[in-house]
């Protein structure tokens, strides 16, 4: 029967599983038939708008040619008609004074006609008819403006679309991600030297395999890159996973996107657990801050959140499919009040705030800054029964490095009332590495990643991260990859075991 049971709640799984594929591609599917219908009325009115810019183009062009055939038949004309008037001048002088002469033939008497032959030698010298050049100064030919756009009509007919690069191929086996930073390789399926840049486009989601849709997040984009790899850096995971995709550029067009690829992006993601601090604690999300004034401040919030009577606890535990761990908030609401739930979780001389995320399993890392003029804080890790007037690291169910700036200065690792003074500077940012399967906690120089202190301790419950401060302030960086540097020292010296002995033990 229950072997049953355990059957058909794996076909139920399976089915849900697969019914929401199969929605969410079906989204796809709705988004891509609205995408094709916009992007084709789109590039219909491009179209056209190409096309009246050449119409454009080619009237400007014929009316610039139609007004130099006009002006030079103009001018032709003028030359012709200046011409023609001189020389129909030049005709009436030239008839005028041929019937002069045909008539002084007439004429009898010697002298006179001696006079008027002198008068039409003088006349006939100064005539214009003899000076005119009886040559057209233009001719009538127009024909070096005629045109030929035999060539441009075999221009017109190669009209074609623009060329558009192919989709480039995303190589999940040559991607990264690590101290994170996720690097994306890709190639071309053909070499394509018209290429000028690609575009990557990304987002974080916490659903796996193909991009949802309907995913809450926008995609962000990185322009003009000149590879087939990019390198986001300095990234916080603050998702389970993201989603890749790119396309190439020529100088014209983008081509198609790749197939998006999907990486897993996971880390331990925590913030202060407001309802677990002393009075004296203001704190929010992840910064906390000694406050004489005992929280006045926060007294209504407080109260809210203790009327409601719950709050949310992350567990970290054991993926079904890949062992790794992952966040879940779950709520505790039903768990005993003295563990958690009001402002009194933590009075006294014990300073302190837990994170909302118990680490059951996995390994994580987180970092811890102290505020310049901060008198004392403690970092490390506690279980939920830890007391509300227990200090971290004096008891066997904490374990934390303390400093002291108060009166003298002292750096030194703390656990089950025990004291270990560190011969090291205190470091700007404080690195945490906590291994819980494998029995172990390290601190370290976040920047040189210099390990500070390591303890062995078998975890018998889970843990939350703890903080003590007074007399000034701690913000936590989450969302944090364990670095490859530190996973480089814990290999290499398995947590310095020769010099933490002292405070290693099997906690209960």
């Amino acid at each position: 029967m229950d072997s049953q049971k355990e059957a058909l709640q794996r076909i139920i799984s399976t089915l849900a599983n697969k019914n929401d594929e199969i929605q969410n591609f079906i989204d796809t599917l709705n988004q891509t038939l609205k995408g094709v219908q916009e992007n084709s009325s789109n590039i219909l009115s491009e179209l056209d708008e190409e096309f009246d810019s050449l119409y454009s183009i080619l009237d400007e062009v014929k009316e610039s040619m139609i007004n130099s055939i006009k002006q030079e038949q103009a001018r032709k004309s003028q030359e012709l008609q200046s011409q023609l008037s001189q020389c129909n001048n030049a005709l009436e002088n030239s008839e005028e004074l041929l019937e002069f002469a045909t008539r002084s033939l007439d004429i009898k008497e010697p002298e006179e006609f001696s006079k008027a032959a002198r008068q039409i030698k003088d006349r006939v010298t100064m005539a214009s008819a003899f000076r005119l050049s009886l040559k057209p100064k233009v001719s009538d030919n127009m024909t070096h403006l005629m045109v030929d756009f035999s060539q441009e009509r075999q221009i017109l007919q190669t009209l074609k679309f623009l060329p558009v690069p192919k989709a480039p191929e995303i190589d999940p086996v040559e991607c990264l991600v690590a101290d994170n930073s996720v690097t994306v390789a890709w190639r071309m399926p053909e070499e394509d030297n018209k290429i000028d840049h690609f575009i990557m486009e990304y987002r974080k989601t916490n659903f796996d395999g193909l991009p949802r849709v309907k995913d809450e997040r926008c995609w962000e984009i990185v322009d003009n890159i000149k590879g087939t790899e990019y390198t986001l850096s300095g990234l916080k995971f603050d998702s389970k996973y993201m989603n890749f995709r790119v396309r190439a550029c020529n100088k014209a067009v983008a081509g198609e996107f790749s197939d998006p690829v999907t990486l897993e992006t996971k880390a331990l993601n925590f913030n202060l657990d407001n309802s677990s601090s002393h009075l004296n604690l203001k704190v929010e999300d992840t910064c906390v801050e000694w406050d004489p004034t005992g929280g006045k401040g926060q007294d209504s919030k407080i109260k809210g959140k203790e009327n409601k009577g719950s709050v949310h606890v992350t567990s970290l535990k054991k993926h079904s499919r890949s062992g790794t761990p992952s966040p879940k908030r779950t709520s505790v609401g039903s768990r005993p009040p003295a563990v958690r739930g009001s402002r009194d979780r933590f009075t006294g001389e014990s300073y302190t705030v837990l994170g909302d995320t118990a680490i059951e399993s996995g390994q994580h890392y987180w970092e811890v800054k102290a505020q310049k003029d901060c008198k004392s804080y403690s970092v490390g890790v506690a279980y939920k029964t830890l007391g509300k007037f227990d200090q971290l690291g004096k008891t066997n169910t904490s374990w934390c490095i303390h400093v002291n700036n108060w009166l003298q200065n002292t750096f030194a690792a703390k656990h089950n009332n025990k004291v270990k003074a560190l011969d090291v500077a205190v470091p700007e940012r404080i690195g945490v590495f906590c291994d819980f399967d494998g029995g172990q906690l390290s601190f370290y120089d976040a920047n040189s990643k210099q390990l500070l202190y390591s303890f062995k301790a078998k975890f018998t419950q889970p843990v939350l991260p703890g903080f003590m401060v007074w007399c000034g302030g701690l913000s936590l960086s989450t969302g944090m990859q364990v670095p490859s540097a530190v996973r480089t020292l814990q290999k290499n010296e398995n947590g310095m075991t020769g010099s933490t002995s002292s405070l290693n033990n099997i906690a209960q």
